[in-house]
């Protein structure tokens, strides 16, 4: 057996440019609130030129103004992750403006927390519609174009430690997560050998805008109270998982779903 020779080289670790991201231009999506906005100025931070995409487009103008401000290059974009025709205009328009993206932090979702019983099908349809299927159709988009250029890249699919295990009221919202898992070990799968690393991150419980009132409820408080860490994730607290698939430090990651929980998915739920 002829085994395929690589050209990547491990050049050893350095804490102060392992997770590097000059060279790099990253799609962010869902990029005007929570993990997304925060994935973008991470990505900036550390040299990555980014296209922040997401239907609010007011918020990400705001965003790249703070980019920029801070000596990093960035570009807003419209997307709505439903659209594949938006997707698609998206990627053109970042393209154009900072060339083939090689990083992209698939990003956008929803959430609805109800019982089984009371979620209706358009609701259950818009949570696949949104989380499974607009993740498959960016990163799809993605890919073609990195493998047309002859690129190499990373793309980071945000999941849910409830893609891993279950919790009441999330039957919807944990069945599209368990997809996004299984849809990410099928493309790194498929798109290792092409040079296209996809992982996942499986989130535990952060304070979020998507999250901030659920958290502040009694009941939320003594759950969180109750799990292994005893409080929510902080939002930095994701950076290093986030960077170390995004970059090279993570170049032999191939179809990971990582928890960064404080051990949620391993405790009582």
């Amino acid at each position: 057996m002829t085994l395929m020779k690589s050209n990547y080289k491990y050049k050893g670790a350095n804490v102060n440019t392992e997770f590097d991201m000059t060279g790099k231009v990253a799609m962010v999506t869902g990029a005007s609130s929570g993990f997304g906005m925060h994935f973008a100025k991470i990505l900036a931070a550390r040299g990555a030129k980014v296209a922040v995409a997401a239907r609010r487009v007011e918020r990400l103008e705001s965003l790249v103004a703070e980019i920029e401000a801070d000596g990093g290059e960035a570009v807003a974009v419209a997307m709505d992750v439903t659209d594949s025709a938006s997707i698609v205009s998206a990627f053109d328009q970042a393209e154009a403006a900072l060339g083939t993206v090689n990083v992209v932090a698939n990003n956008a979702g929803i959430a609805d927390v109800k019982s089984a019983l009371k979620i209706d099908e358009a609701a259950f349809d818009r949570m696949i519609e949104t989380n499974l299927k607009g993740v498959w159709i960016v990163a799809q988009e993605a890919a073609k174009r990195m493998i047309t250029a002859g690129v190499s890249g990373a793309i980071i699919n945000t999941a849910s430690i409830l893609g891993l295990r279950v919790s009441y009221g999330q039957s919807s919202y944990s069945a599209s997560k368990a997809a996004v898992i299984q849809l990410t070990k099928s493309l790194a799968l498929e798109w290792a050998g092409k040079g296209v690393r996809v992982n996942a991150l499986c989130p535990g419980y952060f304070l979020t805008e998507m999250t901030e009132a659920a958290f502040a409820s009694p009941e939320a408080q003594e759950f969180l109270s109750a799990s292994p860490a005893r409080r929510p994730g902080d939002m930095d607290e994701m950076t290093a998982p986030f960077l170390l698939l995004a970059s090279d430090a993570g170049s032999y990651l191939h179809g990971v779903a990582l928890p960064v929980d404080g051990g949620q998915s391993i405790g009582s739920m």
